[in-house]
């Protein structure tokens, strides 16, 4: 039988050209091939797989669901657990969140919440917002409303005839754009006066949303807001109507030690996009958390949103992201993210922070961005024709360990960042084991 990688696949695997390994198993925070060998999971796959794999209260979980009602189309019923996984999600939401609206992974969440944003404003008769207000270096999904408000511009750009019109500014980015005669704090009012422009240019009135992820995730490697940047958004929003849609489908979840990560910015959002550490892997299931004065305008309009995909609240999956919510509330999880982090934090800093070729280090709990570039003084980055990113991952792959690099971190086209997300169950001897294996990577795909 051919595998996934050979010539003879029927597979349309996203690189047409490149081989693959089969995955055969995983556990914990290992994966194995058809050839044995073993590959720890550093990155998550991408952000994912927040338990590791195999977990045995989670597969236990969805057996028991199987057994049960595996699918019920949400036009005609909801499910019981269905019911207690948002009950859960809202107990531990940020503050006024009142409703859950479950989809099916992380693009299908943004799409869902533009088009909520939209929906709200005809419902309470302002029709005439339309536009949307996003940020560069950002990455939203790739359905053609999150492509739209994203701002990676390799994956944009042959799409753009597809796309609707939307205003981007300056993403938080502090390594490379705040200025020397300025504070953090001063670099993020900065950030928000830019913003404030861009609104009264486009008139308040006339804007629907401001999105944002609130730590950069896969475009840019791990952009942390800086003190009070987020604080200065939500009161621009405030003050002209505008609502603010965070995408934590990367960084949330726990992923940055607190279960969302703008808890750690002092800020609430109106509508709330998760996914990938909401199910772990292990079904796909995303949602939208939204406030309550939002759904009550779809209550007291229509009566409905005007949306909805097959696959909405599918039993198994949120079955399964029960289990795995439940096991980081059990094992205290979240507590461990951020001691596991300062670990993390520590180690790379032992090891990069005198290398040559990496610039930044930079994150948050259990989730790190490490830039490279060809001069430390400059910051100047690597010629994008070396494609260091890929090099870095082929190499990382051959030393038996999964990482998440990227290329265009600094404008889309130019930079290279890896992106580490490790399991929240990593101990500190696999944390040791992932940096020493990365920085070989480094070294070899340098060399």
């Amino acid at each position: 039988m051919p595998t996934a990688s050979s010539p003879g696949t029927r597979v349309f695997h996203r690189q047409l050209s490149h081989p693959l390994p089969t995955a055969v198993s995983g556990q914990g925070i290992t994966l194995t091939d058809a050839g044995g060998r073993t590959y720890l999971d550093a990155s998550g796959g991408a952000a994912v797989s927040c338990l590791g794999h195999g977990h045995p209260d989670v597969i236990a979980a969805m057996h028991a669901q199987i057994d049960q009602l595996a699918y019920a189309h949400t036009s005609f019923f909801t499910t019981e657990v269905a019911e207690e996984l948002a009950d859960l999600l809202i107990e531990t939401a940020p503050f006024g969140m009142s409703h859950v609206y479950f989809v099916s992974g992380g693009s299908e969440a943004m799409e869902a919440a533009l088009k909520m944003a939209r929906q709200y404003f005809v419902e309470i008769g302002q029709p005439q917002r339309r536009h949307f207000i996003a940020r560069h270096q950002s990455y939203h999904g790739n359905t053609l409303g999150a492509l739209a408000v994203g701002g990676n511009a390799w994956r944009r750009e042959q799409f753009k005839p597809l796309l609707i019109d939307v205003t981007h500014v300056a993403p938080c980015y502090e390594y490379r754009h705040r200025r020397d005669d300025e504070t953090a704090e001063q670099y993020g009012q900065r950030l928000v006066a830019e913003l404030s422009d861009a609104i009264d240019r486009l008139g308040g009135e006339n804007v629907m949303a401001f999105v944002a992820e609130t730590v950069g995730g896969a475009t840019a490697g791990v952009l942390t807001p800086v003190p009070g940047y987020f604080k200065g958004v939500r009161e621009l929003c405030d003050r002209h109507g505008i609502l603010l849609i965070l995408d934590e489908v990367m960084c949330g979840m726990g992923r940055t030690g607190t279960l969302h990560a703008c808890e750690q910015e002092g800020v609430v959002p109106d509508l709330l996009a998760i996914a990938k550490g909401l199910g772990g892997g292990y079904q796909p299931i995303g949602a939208v958390l939204a406030q309550g004065r939002v759904v009550d305008a779809f209550r007291q309009g229509s009566g409905l949103f005007q949306h909805g995909h097959t696959y909405l609240g599918h039993a198994i999956a949120c079955a399964a992201a029960l289990a795995v919510q439940r096991v980081i509330q059990r094992d205290g999880l979240l507590a461990q993210v951020r001691e596991r982090g300062q670990q993390l934090q520590s180690l790379l800093h032992r090891r990069f922070d005198g290398h040559p070729h990496v610039g930044d280090i930079r994150g948050r709990g259990l989730f790190w961005g490490v830039e490279l570039v060809a001069d430390r003084a400059s910051q100047q980055w690597f010629d994008p024709a070396r494609k260091l990113h890929a090099r870095i991952k082929s190499e990382a792959m051959a030393g038996g360990l999964m990482v998440y690099p990227m290329g265009g971190t600094v404008d889309g086209r130019s930079g290279d960042h890896v992106l580490l997300a490790p399991p929240f169950i990593s101990t500190p001897d696999q944390l040791e084991q992932i940096v020493d294996r990365l920085a070989d990577a480094i070294d070899r795909a340098l060399g």
